[in-house]
Parts: structure tokens; sequence; C-alpha cells
């Protein structure tokens, strides 16, 4: 059957001063990248510099856009590619924790019998909230795509093209392990707790493969700031509509600031 295959790389944005100091932000709290988080910004559009792009899409929150702005400025993929902000991207809110320091609600959730980021404050989102939006997000962008990029699949390229996992997935690896050669690449840029959710949902119900050598511990720990994820998806088109086919991932959580020639490691 006829399928399209597209990399999805999520990377989490950069520091901002909250993070330096352990408070939640969620979604009250719109603050902008620290210093060092402008750096880590550029670490990893020096990274990611020569990795291709079609597709660039952002939480509508401040941080996250001031990363993709410096990803997008130093690619030579990016000139005509338009930014989509979207608040389906948007962190997960913490409700009344927002503000407070991290190390307060991980009590709060311990005290609770849970575990933190699962753990949802008084007003705060749910972990199945969030996951909902991370579900009308991935539907939205598998529409998008398949409509923008169908006619861009390979000549021979079927479901099985991509279906078996990498031999390897080191943390330091080539910025564009996985979407060498495949054409069409989304980077979507986020935060952290969604990117829990997001990669817990792509595994624990798309049945998305595992990188050699991951469990699910790692898998679903929290990215660091300007961590990156890399999937890639298959897609088949049935009635006018794309369905998603397949999914497995390259690695998770590389990355986190530095310098351009240290972004690759952990």
């Amino acid at each position: 059957m006829t399928a399209l295959t597209f990399g999805l790389s999520l990377i989490r944005h950069g520091e901002t001063q909250y993070n330096k100091e352990g408070l939640l932000q969620g979604q009250a709290i719109d603050s902008p990248l620290s210093e060092i988080g402008l750096q880590q910004a550029e670490a990893a559009g020096c990274y990611l510099k020569d990795v291709a792009f079609s597709n660039v899409f952002v939480s509508d929150m401040l941080r996250a856009q001031q990363t993709a702005e410096t990803i997008m400025k130093h690619n030579r993929s990016c000139s005509g590619v338009h930014m989509v902000c979207d608040p389906l991207l948007k962190e997960k809110s913490f409700g009344i924790a927002e503000g407070q320091r991290v190390q307060d609600v991980r009590e709060m959730a311990e005290a609770a019998g849970q575990s933190f980021p699962d753990f949802t404050p008084p007003k705060g989102e749910t972990q199945e909230q969030v996951k909902e939006r991370v579900k009308e997000f991935l539907e939205k962008t598998l529409q998008q795509i398949g409509a923008e990029h169908w006619r861009d699949r390979g000549e021979d390229e079927d479901e099985s093209s991509f279906s078996a996992p990498s031999e390897t997935s080191p943390v330091e690896g080539r910025a564009d392990d996985g979407v060498g050669g495949v054409p069409v690449h989304a980077l979507v840029v986020t935060h952290g707790a969604y990117m829990c959710v997001a990669v817990r949902f792509f595994v624990e119900e798309l049945h998305c493969s595992l990188p050699p050598g991951s469990d699910k511990a790692h898998m679903f720990a929290l990215s660091p700031n300007t961590g990156l994820c890399r999937f890639l998806l298959t897609m088949r088109k049935e009635d006018d509509r794309f369905k998603l086919s397949g999914i497995r991932c390259v690695f998770v959580h590389r990355g986190g600031g530095g310098t351009c020639q240290k972004v690759g490691a952990k």
C-alpha cells in the first residue's frame, strides 16, 4: 500500500529564569528565555542547521516561540517555512501550583501517592486532558502534512519502508539521524511536561517502537531544556483522509544546551 513517512522532531524550549530557580511555569506564567536559555537555543540552532525541515509548529508561549525563531534563524532550509503557532502545544497547566517550587509540588504529589509530573494540582490539567491535546495536534498535523506533502512520497515507498528500528540510537549522534533522505520533516517546539505526555501516548497507545537500548523509564523521563526527541511516522490515505499506520522512535532526550560543538552531548 502506498504510504508517506515523515520525521517528527520534538524539542523542549530553552531555559527560563523560572527553570533556573526550580519554579513551575505552566500556562499562566509566560516567561522569556534566560541568557542561558538563549545560548541553548543558539546551540540547538547550530546543531540542527543542516537538517531539512518542511514544517515548523510551535507552542504559542513566548519561551517556545523564542526557541523556534532562533533555531529557524540558523537553519538552511527554513527561509521559506512558515512557523505555525498552535495553542494545542501549550505546556500542561499546573493550576494553583504555577509559580511555586517544583520540589514543593513533588512533595504534594508524593503525599497524594502520585509521581511528578503526572500529579494534577487543584485547578490544573489532568494527564488525560493534556493527552487529548496531543491527540488533536497529531490528527491535525497528519491531515496538514498529508495535504501538503502526499505527492512528495517516494515512488516505491510503502508501509514497510521505515518499519525496522535503527541499529544504534546514540545520545551523541548526527543531527539528521533517522531523517536523512526523508523529504518531509516537522519540527515541533513545545514544553517538558507536554513532551512527557506525548512520548507516553506514542509508546503506550500508538505502540511506538523504542530505540535499541532504551527502556520506558528513560523514554518517559523529563527532557532537558532544548532536549530533542525524534520519531518517524508513516501514514496512508483512506477515503481522502490520512491515517497513521506506523511510528518508531529514533532517539529521545538528545541535547540539553551547551555549545554548538557540544549540543549533541547529554
